[in-house]
Parts: C-alpha cells; sequence; structure tokens
C-alpha cells in the first residue's frame, strides 16, 4: 500500500495556507500603518506647544503664521511618512493642527492621501484627533474619527 498525500489534500492544504497569508499581510499593513500615526502625533505636538506659547504671548490666535508653528515648507524627505502640512485658525483660541502623509519617494499610503490633525481650544482645554480627507471617509480612519473645526 503507498503512502502520502493525495493531490486534492495538497490543494486544500494549499488555499488554506493562502487564505491565512493574505489575511496577515493585510492586517499586517493595517498596524505598520497606524504605528506611522506616531510621527504625525508628535509633528504636531511640537506645532501645539508653539501655538500655545503664541497664545500666552498675544492672548488671541489671531495673527499667527506658519513662521511661529515651525511648519515649513510641507514637503517630505526619504525618512518621514507625514509632514507638518498646514494650519487653520478656527476661531481667537481654537486652532486645527495638520499631519499630511506623505505620497512622494515611493511611499503611498494605504488607500489615497489623507491629513490628521489635532484640534485644540486653549480657552477650554479640549483638544481631539481627527481625519480628513482621502481614505477618511464619513468614518474616520485607525480609529480616529472624521472632524472639522465644529467637532468639539
Amino acid at each position: 500500500m503507498k503512502r502520502g498525500f493525495t493531490l486534492v489534500e495538497l490543494i486544500v492544504v494549499i488555499i488554506i495556507v493562502g487564505i491565512l497569508a493574505a489575511v496577515g499581510i493585510s492586517q499586517y499593513s493595517a498596524i505598520v500603518e497606524k504605528s506611522r500615526l506616531a510621527e504625525a502625533k508628535t509633528l504636531t505636538g511640537t506645532m501645539r506647544q508653539l501655538a500655545y506659547e503664541y497664545y500666552l504671548k498675544n492672548g488671541s490666535l489671531s495673527g499667527i503664521s506658519s513662521n511661529d508653528l515651525d511648519v515649513g515648507c510641507g514637503s517630505c524627505n526619504t525618512k518621514s511618512w507625514f509632514y507638518a502640512g498646514s494650519y487653520f485658525v478656527c476661531s481667537s483660541t481654537k486652532i486645527a493642527l495638520f499631519a499630511s502623509r506623505c505620497t512622494s519617494n515611493s511611499k503611498p499610503p494605504n488607500g489615497s492621501y489623507y491629513s490628521f490633525f489635532l484640534l485644540i481650544d486653549f480657552a477650554t482645554g479640549k483638544s481631539g484627533w481627527y481625519c480628513q480627507n482621502g481614505v477618511c471617509g464619513s468614518n474616520g480612519i485607525y480609529g480616529i474619527p472624521y472632524g472639522n473645526c465644529d467637532s468639539f
């Protein structure tokens, strides 16, 4: 009597391994992309500190500029996954600080272009992370909801 596996058994095992690999790779990609948010949080954290210093010095966010926030020209380098793209003054006490996903240097984001922003109201002390553009959709991405200046 011959011992071994039949062709059908081998094909079933290959299909199961393929399905497990596909699920594993997609989950791995999502986790890696989510971990890159640390860079976005670092960039906006620095901008937050500078905006707060400006607010304390002037009593208002009116008149704040890119130079005050050290935003720079909004470009990516070969080591960056995000760049401090911009800011938007919502009111005299509320500001949105953006970190945008780099799409240059062979680093396309999962899906399409998107930005994360930190919305801060210095008068109330409230702050929150929000997503905007592209893959964020109306539900957000990576646990961060879609938002705008009126999110709180």
